[in-house]
């Protein structure tokens, strides 16, 4: 036996109300009175109905549903600041519908037709590499589109980020404060705005005294790359090896951490200093302590959702802004801490 789908109408008849009532109270934002929201409500939990927002999508051309595109959760700042995200746009009446990608562009256009097949009103990519004809794309669905953690140099496109140039070049005044001689980098994933911008921050800053990178390995935002550029840069004689480290992200940096003590039997700060970049959770802990640049979640996420729904209301403005986020360095054990030092 083929079992009847309720409607709105049924809804209707039984709360006693018009079938525009019900269409308001399942409406974010529409206007309702509290004594027909409680009516319609009543009526559609007795009748096990279910509004469909696909359906009033095709009708209305606003399905209330925000694509987020995410491909790198294995770094604990992602989880966090998603659902930072993604709690903020439920406060805003929006939907969040999450679809993974590969990090390095691989399958980006594929996700980008599956997300605009179910209407989304906007787009958020957080740390993805996208093709160059995505933001065209978008832009001929009506879709704007905000990078979350990333920028690309394209018109149509928003991009909210930490100053992560000014956060690097943090990370070098410090480590020449506490007089490090031979300092070292990990880079993370050379094709990210992020590393990018870390890299040319920390090399301006060290430039600055007029002092040269004393050692530079990829470890690419992955934890056994990271941990093989570790051992090359360390398991070598004293006068060889870096003093002091900027790792481009804390996840690489805890690993590398492990490698330095662990593997090797060094002292951290004592043989070596380490800073990371994020200010994820564990970076508190006791068995890390890790001297890193924040970056400030809250902000990003606030900046990302005005950014989105201001273009989502009005598609005629220019959605090229880039917003960067000030970082500050977050002093620990981790790293010798220079006499009398003040974040300037």
């Amino acid at each position: 036996m083929t079992e009847t789908r309720i409607t709105s109408l049924d809804v209707a008849r039984l709360a006693g109300v018009s079938q525009s009532a019900v269409s308001r109270v399942f409406t974010p934002g529409a206007s309702a009175s509290k004594k027909t929201v409680d009516k319609v409500r009543k009526a559609a939990e007795e009748l096990g109905y279910r509004p469909n927002f696909l359906a009033r999508a095709m009708v209305s051309g606003k399905s209330r549903i925000i694509g987020l595109v995410v491909a790198y959760l294995e770094n604990y700042f992602y989880p966090e600041a998603l659902e930072k995200l993604s709690n903020a746009l439920q406060r805003e009446g929006y939907h969040v519908l999450v679809f993974m990608a590969s990090q390095k562009a691989g399958n980006i256009d594929d996700v980008v037709d599956e997300m605009l097949d179910y209407q989304v009103d906007g787009i958020v990519f957080a740390s993805v590499a996208m093709s160059s004809d995505i933001a065209e794309r978008c832009q001929n669905a009506g879709v704007p589109v905000v990078q979350f953690n990333r920028y690309e140099d394209r018109k149509g496109i928003a991009a909210v980020t930490s100053d992560n140039f000014g956060g690097g070049r943090k990370v070098a005044e410090f480590l020449l404060a506490g007089g490090h001689e031979r300092i070292g980098y990990i880079a993370g994933w050379e094709g990210a705005s992020t590393q990018r911008d870390r890299e040319a921050g920390f090399l301006d800053g060290l430039n600055s005294k007029r002092r040269a990178l004393f050692a530079r390995g990829v470890g690419s935002y992955d934890v056994e790359q990271a941990r093989t550029a570790a051992r090359a840069m360390f398991d070598v004689s004293a006068e060889r090896r870096p003093d002091a480290l900027f790792v481009a992200n804390d996840h690489m940096a805890f690993h590398v951490m492990d490698v330095i003590r662990h593997e090797l039997g060094l002292s951290i700060p004592g043989d070596v200093s380490v800073v990371g970049f994020d200010d994820v959770p564990p970076a508190a802990w006791l068995s890390y302590n890790l001297t890193t640049v924040r970056q400030r979640a809250n902000l990003m996420v606030e900046e990302t959702v005005k950014a989105l729904l201001s273009h989502i209301e009005n598609l005629d403005i220019a959605m090229d802004q880039k917003t960067a986020i000030e970082a500050p360095l977050i002093v620990r054990g981790s790293a010798r801490i220079p006499e009398g030092w003040t974040e300037t």
